[in-house]
């Protein structure tokens, strides 16, 4: 067993210095930066654009980790991936060309990566798991942080889980939302592989002993 990637979401961080955010991160041998883009539309909240990635770019090589939770999210995808991202995710939800526009990321050198929301069925993707390199469960309601996780959204783990098995597939299973120290083992026995924690990680007084921690859990290599 291999350890689990964990992608600490900047959404946390003091957003007035978010090189310290960024900086903290890799002191505590994190694996990815996660960045939560919100339009205000296809969630409630607004965060930050093209700029915000290519800034983070120039101070570190950790690999940025873009989750689109914006509409129309083909109008962005071409200025996140020349932001530096080494990622980007979209929502199932917001596309309707959603094979086009998970293969046009990895045409523009990204990893492509489809997320849903807690009501949206796993059926909903299942056509396009051979094309993609990342599946993003969502586990609370997208659009706040420090969300309780809602547990049934671990059984979708669990059937992506098998079906990446049973077909042989190689994309990454990825949890987002209410992940902390009462929840990641759940997530990880589950089948997730990649682990985006926010308010658990940048409130905890030691964040290296908290990664440490979830490391010895086991389950994939970061990548």
């Amino acid at each position: 067993m291999q350890p689990p990637i964990v992608a600490p979401s900047l959404l946390s961080a003091d957003f007035s210095c978010l090189a310290d955010g960024v900086s903290l991160i890799e002191k505590s041998a994190a694996d990815w930066v996660h960045l939560d883009v919100m339009d205000g539309s296809f969630v409630p909240q607004i965060t930050f654009g093209h700029k915000m990635v290519t800034d983070i770019r120039r101070i570190t090589d950790l690999p940025l980790d873009v989750h689109l939770m914006v509409v129309h999210p083909e109008t962005l995808v071409e200025g996140f991936c020349g932001a530096g991202a080494d990622y980007v995710t979209v929502h199932a939800e917001a596309s309707v060309h959603l094979h086009r526009l998970l293969t046009g990321i990895k045409k523009l050198g990204c990893k492509a990566g489809v997320s849903i929301v807690p009501s949206t069925p796993l059926s909903a993707i299942q056509e396009i798991t051979p094309v993609v390199d990342m599946v993003l469960i969502m586990t609370v309601n997208p659009g706040y942080g420090g969300q309780t996780i809602i547990p049934t959204c671990l059984d979708k783990v669990r059937k992506l889980k098998d079906l990446k098995s049973k077909k042989g597939y190689e994309f990454l299973i990825q949890v987002d939302g209410g992940i902390n120290l009462d929840t990641y083992e759940q997530a990880i026995r589950a089948g997730s592989e990649v682990l985006v924690m926010g308010s658990a990680f940048f409130n905890d007084r030691d964040p290296g002993s908290l990664i440490d921690r979830i490391k010895r859990c086991g389950n994939v290599k970061a990548v």
